[in-house]
């Protein structure tokens, strides 16, 4: 029987798209504790632009070159020493950071989350940071209750749709920033659609929002801190302004260093960033509870994620492209077997 191929998405050099490269690798064998999976979908995240550029704080210390891939699904081919509770054929998935980009890869069996079967591999892919940074921003982070003002920025986006979706599952009256051009999906999502190029979103609600979701971080998050009403809670997961305006890596921590100075305004608003690395390093059960309970959820049709465009491994120089250039209105998978 013909051994399988592996192939990889690497980052040569740190800058623009035109340093990333597919090569073939060795096939990675499962080690103590590990499964080796043949991945069936891998998100391309805006994220990995951050990564690509040597703009995201997990992974500042990498040195060049390594593996691209923040997420996978997979299916199990082949069992480590230890491993028990798992069988070839499986589909499992984990949120990796790095390395998923590729044809084959390992991962450490004690933090891998079932994927239901029947479930679009593709479609699940987009759950695993996307879906479950907006889960947790909701319900961990902001611990939203029904019937609270929401404004989501940047609605148009992957976790910005997953916002909208979840926060109407959890009943809120929900806003959502987003090109003019994307007022129709935004609508159709169930909110109130707001053209940030046009309107100003800090004086559409009379007495501000409870909470508003910022990943944008435009003007280093203060308009966002604005359109807050008296005791409201802004949110912060990012910061693509800044990347797109590239700004230096030590401008975007300062930015989120002013949200904590913020947490100590005397009783007015409040302010808080939120990691789902740093969420998940803490507490790892939460994760595995989330992001089962979206797999549920899409499972039954509750959710059902938008997959703009699945995508080959020769075409991912260019995909990241139209990753820094936004306007997207849904999430990018590789899909490993996809011929181009």
């Amino acid at each position: 029987m013909k051994e399988p191929r592996n192939r990889i998405i690497q980052v040569r050099e740190f800058g623009g798209p035109d340093g990333l490269e597919v090569v073939d690798a060795a096939l990675p064998m499962a080690g103590r504790g590990e499964v080796r999976v043949r991945v069936l979908a891998s998100g391309l995240e805006y994220t990995d632009v951050l990564i690509r550029r040597h703009l995201y704080p997990q992974t500042m210390y990498r040195r060049v070159p390594f593996v691209m891939g923040y997420d996978v699904v997979g299916e199990i081919d082949q069992l480590g020493d230890a491993v028990s509770g798992f069988q070839p054929g499986d589909r499992v998935a984990d949120m990796t950071v790095i390395g998923s980009n590729a044809a084959y890869r390992t991962l450490r069996a004690d933090r891998l989350t079932r994927v239901p079967s029947g479930v679009d591999p593709a479609e699940a892919a987009t759950l695993i940071l996307s879906w479950t940074t907006a889960y947790q921003l909701l319900h961990r982070a902001a611990r939203v209750q029904r019937g609270q003002r929401a404004l989501v920025q940047g609605a148009a986006g992957a976790v910005g749709q997953a916002l909208l979706v979840l926060g109407r599952l959890a009943g809120l009256q929900l806003w959502g920033t987003a090109r003019g051009a994307h007022a129709p999906l935004i609508r159709e999502l169930g909110a109130t659609p707001i053209d940030y190029q046009r309107e100003d979103f800090t004086r559409v609600l009379l007495g501000g929002f409870d909470v508003v979701f910022d990943g944008i971080a435009q003007d280093g998050y203060r308009r966002s801190f604005a359109a807050l009403k008296r005791g409201g809670l802004l949110c912060a997961y990012g910061y693509s302004a800044g990347v797109q305006t590239q700004r230096r890596m030590l401008t975007m921590l300062m930015w989120i260093a002013r949200l904590y100075l913020w947490r100590w305004l005397p009783g007015v608003k409040r302010a808080r960033f939120y990691s789902i690395n740093v969420t998940r390093a803490r507490h790892p059960a939460w994760f595995r509870e989330d992001l089962q309970r979206l797999f549920e959820l899409l499972a039954t049709g509750a959710v059902r994620p938008r997959v703009a465009e699945r995508i080959s491994f020769d075409e991912v120089a260019e995909v990241h492209r139209r990753l820094e250039a936004g306007g997207l209105q849904g999430k990018l998978v590789l899909c490993p077997d996809l011929k181009p």
